[in-house]
């Protein structure tokens, strides 16, 4: 049997109040593609982070090339040859391209001075092996989301690495970049790399990996190869749930929504223009009804609804909410109006990591819950136990720093920021990106429980089967314009690729 590359034997670690890691084993063999997967909570980034040197273990081992092992921080890992593709982009946006692919590893002249010339020219030849062709030199924030992850890709690719994390690796990219990510995989494999995959969509796991390891609530639940297992009972696995009530809940969809068809519209978006982004947008949603953005990455979708909560000005056009039309539009506005939007990147635009569970929910509410200047802290706390009990987010206490909560819990606690405002437009911008498919589902469902209750939605996903099942209507968008609508029983997967299609450069005859 070959020896693993890398293997956790019986680790625990602790955080206040909380068992992460309860005695969890895992190895790697060279060129293993190993899946490691379990709803968020269940202990899969806390593994990450022992494993790379973020965090310590209170107990048991890991052990590297068949050594014991204790990385004392990220470095240690990766100077031995471990490297990780966070969910989140970790670069720097400022600096250039080529620049974030080399750091800490650039070229030298004889001088000792960077060679940006040779850098540059590597920087480009590297990323046009995963089919992206940006210019190296501008700074890593003015090309896409998921070009910046298939620049993170490739700068763990070039670093020589033994074992190689992917955390959600997919979650930015679109179906060409996914095909190319995972035709590098697979050559990884070849070469002997060892790969620990996670990731919430069960396709590419059956697709990628030969082995899966399931986490539940910090301890290892399942070990094996990922043949043996059918899809329910994965999920099962997960969820903690026999297979007939998985069968019988289902694990993502909507239940559907009321007839809004004849109420006045809460959003209408008219015209909206910003040069060289948007081009006329305009569409508009009733109370409950949930409308769906479609398109590929760069369609203007988060665009679109940035310009309705007033974060992106536009040249031209308008947004009316409840009939009243917002002037001058800026967030500010937008919020008291009765808008509410949950972001894209949830690290960067929403939650602040430094604070707790308690007070980035409360955050938004805070002038309501002011009274001469004094905020009531009584107020806040029913608040947040309302909404930490209707979302079932899951902390060791109100006062748990948010920056410890996985990702789902994170998206959570987002979502009762705004909810507790009580708003009367609800926009979510991939709200289930990079979330577990337990957490997928209770998001879900929570959209489809708030739509029913008269909340008007827009949902942006790049996933067409969520748009598929949780939209009443899907505004098609492709280069920043609208280019077509589809309703009932027309919203389908195959018929938004095909108006996509029939858009894609000259139109069809």
């Amino acid at each position: 049997m070959t020896e693993p590359v890398i293997a956790a034997r019986d680790v625990v670690k602790r955080f206040p109040g909380v068992l992460a890691l309860d005695r969890v084993s895992l190895s790697l063999a060279p060129g293993e593609v190993h899946a490691l997967v379990g709803e968020n909570g269940a202990g899969k980034s806390t593994l990450i982070k022992i494993l790379t040197g973020v965090y310590q273990a209170d107990a048991g081992e890991i052990a590297y090339a068949g050594q014991p092992v204790t990385f004392a921080r990220p470095l240690d890992a990766q100077t031995a040859g471990i490297s990780t593709i966070y969910q989140e982009v970790n670069l720097i946006p400022l600096m250039s391209v080529a620049r974030n692919l080399f750091l800490g590893r650039e070229p030298r002249t004889r001088i000792g001075l960077i060679d940006t010339g040779r850098m540059n020219r590597e920087a480009a030849e590297a990323l046009a092996r995963f089919n992206i062709d940006a210019d190296v030199t501008r700074p890593l924030r003015t090309i896409g989301l998921g070009a910046q992850q298939m620049v993170a890709l490739s700068r763990a690719v070039a670093t020589d690495a033994k074992v190689l994390i992917m955390d959600e690796p997919t979650s930015s990219l679109e179906p060409r970049e996914v095909e190319t990510l995972f035709r590098v995989v697979r050559e990884l494999s070849a070469r002997g790399i060892a790969i620990l995959y996670v990731s919430h969509r069960l396709d590419e796991l059956y697709q990628l990996c030969s082995n899966v390891t399931v986490l539940r609530d910090g301890r290892v639940v399942h070990t094996g190869r990922i043949a043996d297992l059918d899809r329910l009972t994965l999920i099962s696995h997960m969820l903690g749930r026999d297979l007939a009530q998985v069968r019988r809940e289902g694990v993502t969809g909507f239940t559907g929504h009321g007839d809004a068809a004849a109420t006045e519209p809460v959003l209408v978006a008219d015209g909206l223009t910003k040069r060289h982004v948007l081009h006329g947008i305009s569409f508009d949603v009733k109370p409950g009804e949930v409308v769906g953005l479609g398109g590929l990455l760069g369609a203007g979708r988060s665009e679109t609804a940035k310009a309705v909560v007033g974060a992106l000005p536009v040249d031209s056009g308008a947004v009316t909410i409840a009939g009243k039309r917002l002037r001058r539009n800026s967030p500010k506005k937008a919020i008291r109006a009765g808008v509410a939007m949950l972001p894209e990147d949830r690290k960067a635009e929403g939650i602040i990591p430094g604070l707790s569970v308690r007070e980035n929910i409360v955050l938004a509410a805070l002038p309501r819950l002011t009274t001469a200047g004094v905020v009531s802290r009584a107020r806040q706390d029913r608040i947040v136990e309302t909404f930490m009990k209707r979302l079932r987010i899951k902390a060791s206490s109100p006062e748990q720093r948010v920056s410890e909560l996985s990702g789902g819990n994170q998206q959570k606690v987002l979502l009762a920021r705004w909810l507790c405002l009580h708003p009367k437009l609800l926009l979510l911008d991939e709200p289930t990106r990079g979330i577990d498919v337990g957490a997928k589902a209770e998001v879900q469902a929570l959209v489809d429980e708030l739509a029913g209750e008269g909340l008007a939605v827009v949902l942006i996903s790049s996933d067409l089967e969520e748009l598929v099942e949780g939209a009443d209507r899907v505004v098609v968008l492709r280069a920043g314009a609208v280019v077509g609508e589809l309703a009932g029983d027309d919203v389908s997967e195959h018929a938004i690729m095909a108006t996509l299609a029939a858009h894609e450069g000259e139109p069809d005859e």
